[in-house]
Order: structure tokens, then C-alpha cells, then sequence
């Protein structure tokens, strides 16, 4: 006998759900474009019958005719670090109860291969795009310019975004920490700093304040993006032969910060009486630790929540902000 195959499963089409949920073609690609426009009954029912059926949409075939995939594109560079979970998942849930999709996309730390992947990305398409920072190449740029879509960057605030920005100014906030700092007495200063330009901006605002009224600064090394417990702690072995004194640290994530009080502890440095540490993030850790530390709390949810608003609104025509400032909050615990 030969192994050819005698028949092969036929491919469900949309005039087979309209037929098993007792509707038209035309409302069946209403549930599945527009579902706000269907009424919960019959949008349920033809839910129902694509589920029973296993209907798979085409949704770029469809997205030819109505140039929309209902597909929103976010590209965030790493899923490892606690930081971007808040603002994707609020991002995920403010589209998807506009019925979008979210596809997720890593760009990792290096500025050198985001043209490469904002190409790949919108070859799928998107209605609009999520990205984190608004450094990219003229090459990145460029793309996003000639694909005349929606663009919101987050976690950033710079004075020109592409489109449109949400986010916060990581020199500004590196500069509050130090002034907190300098109001608890302190005269002598440290800094850890993941070598991402966002951990980099946060740490060059806190030396130039700290510089700017002549105190002594120490900087560690750079350390890997993202960084983790281990980094904080290689971090601060580094410094501490720098340390003449009481110090207050400013580390560029609470799992840096998380790492370097671990180390300390091992050293035999009190805390806070010999080392002062503040993180960024306000990471679970960062209040389970013993003790709880100091951190710079950013609303990531806001953050998500509001790109995604900002992209609804103008993906219906509306006028929309073009910069948004989330706030920061220092969070005073038992490590300052």
C-alpha cells in the first residue's frame, strides 16, 4: 500500500460559523473586527459556534480589505525583569476589552538591531505600535516614519518623541533620589547601574546632583542588561574598597539593590548605619527582604494603560496627547 493520503480536513470558513450560530457572514466578521458593535447575545452565541467549530480567522486576509488586523504590536526588551510586566499587562487588557490583540516582541538592550526587528514587525502588519524608549538608529526611525501607523513610547520622556510617549524623565528621578538622600544627611555616594540607557540616565542624574554641591561620588562598574542579584552583588564588592564612610547607594533596580544589601550582609556592613540603599522598581523584593528597602515606585499600570488609551484614541481619529508624565514616588523602608 502506498502512503498517499486519501483526503485531507476541510479548511472552516466564516459562511460555516454564520450557518452553525444561525447569523450572517457579515456578523460573524463583525464579532471577530469589531465586537463592540454586536450585541452580547449574539456575539456570545457566535462565539460559541467558532469554539465548537476550532474557526480560525484569517485576520491579515481580512485586514487587506479594512486595513485593520486588530493587531497591536509591543516590543518591550526583555520579559526577565519584573519592570515591564505591570505596563504590558495593563497594555494587553485596556486593548483587549477594545478587542485587540497584543503581539509581544523582545528587542533586548542593543540599539543596533532595532531596525532589524521594528521591519520584521511590521511586516505582520500591526494597527499600531508599543516600544519601549524613544532612542532607536535614523534606520528604526525611518521605518516608523514611511509605516504611518500609530506609535506610543513608554518608559521614557523625551522632549520629541516619534508619536507619541507616556513615561517619565530617569535623569529627573536619579536627581530626587540624591536630594532624598542629602536631606537624610548624608555626604558621601554611591551608584550601580545596569548599562541600558534608561539605568544610565537615572544614574548620571544622581552624580551630577551629588557632584554639583562638591560631595564625593563612586561609581561601580557598569553592569550587564538586564541585571540581576548577582550583578548587586559583584557591584558592591567593587565599591565598597572605594568607601570611606557611611554611603548611600543608589542601585538602578531593586534586584540590583536586593543583590548589593546580600553582599553587604556578608561583608559585615550595617544597614542602614554604614550602607544606605535605595532601588528602582518597587519589585515584590523589595518589601519581602529583610530588611524591606528603600525604592523609587514608577505606576506601571498607569503607564500601559494610558499608551493603550492614547493609541484607541487615535486609531478612531481622536485627538490625543502626544506626552504624558507618569509620576514617581520614593518609598522610605528600613534601608535608609
Amino acid at each position: 500500500m502506498s502512503g498517499r493520503r486519501t483526503g485531507s480536513p476541510t479548511a472552516i470558513k466564516i459562511t460555516d460559523v454564520a450557518d452553525a450560530a444561525g447569523v450572517a457572514p457579515m456578523t460573524v466578521s463583525r464579532v471577530i473586527n469589531t465586537p463592540d458593535r454586536v450585541s452580547a447575545p449574539t456575539r456570545l452565541k457566535v462565539q460559541a459556534a467558532i469554539d465548537k467549530l476550532g474557526y480560525v480567522p484569517n485576520l491579515i486576509a481580512g485586514g487587506l480589505s479594512s486595513r485593520r488586523s486588530r493587531m497591536v504590536a509591543a516590543i518591550v526588551p526583555t520579559i526577565a525583569s519584573p519592570m515591564f510586566a505591570g505596563p504590558v499587562q495593563s497594555f494587553t487588557d485596556t486593548l483587549g476589552a477594545a478587542g485587540y490583540r497584543v503581539m509581544l516582541a523582545l528587542s533586548g538592550y542593543d540599539p543596533a538591531t532595532d531596525a532589524e526587528l521594528i521591519r520584521a514587525v511590521l511586516a505582520r502588519r500591526p494597527d499600531a505600535l508599543l516600544l519601549t524608549g524613544a532612542q532607536r538608529s535614523p534606520a528604526a526611525t525611518r521605518l516608523l516614519r514611511e509605516a504611518q501607523v500609530p506609535v506610543v513610547e513608554i518608559w521614557d520622556a523625551a522632549e520629541t518623541p516619534t508619536d507619541m510617549l507616556v513615561g517619565f524623565d530617569h535623569a529627573l528621578l536619579g536627581a530626587a533620589v540624591a536630594d532624598y538622600f542629602i536631606g537624610r544627611g548624608h555626604t558621601e555616594f554611591a551608584v550601580l547601574a545596569a548599562s541600558d540607557p534608561r539605568g544610565m540616565a537615572r544614574a548620571d542624574g544622581f552624580a551630577r546632583r551629588v557632584r554639583a554641591l562638591g560631595l564625593p561620588i563612586h561609581v561601580g562598574p557598569p553592569l550587564p542588561a538586564p541585571s540581576g542579584i548577582a550583578d548587586g552583588r559583584v557591584g558592591l564588592r567593587a565599591l565598597v574598597p572605594q568607601m570611606r564612610g557611611r554611603t548611600a547607594l543608589l542601585c538602578s533596580s531593586d534586584l540590583v539593590a536586593f543583590g548589593a544589601l546580600t553582599e553587604a550582609r556578608l561583608l559585615g556592613l550595617s544597614v542602614p548605619d554604614q550602607l544606605a540603599v535605595c532601588g528602582f522598581g518597587n519589585f515584590e523584593i523589595s518589601q519581602s527582604c529583610e530588611p524591606p528597602f528603600t525604592t523609587v515606585a514608577v505606576d506601571g499600570v498607569a503607564m500601559g494603560r494610558i499608551a493603550a488609551e492614547c493609541l484607541l484614541q487615535r486609531l478612531a481619529g481622536e485627538p490625543t496627547e502626544t506626552r504624558v508624565l507618569v509620576p514617581f514616588e520614593i518609598l522610605t523602608r528600613g534601608s535608609t
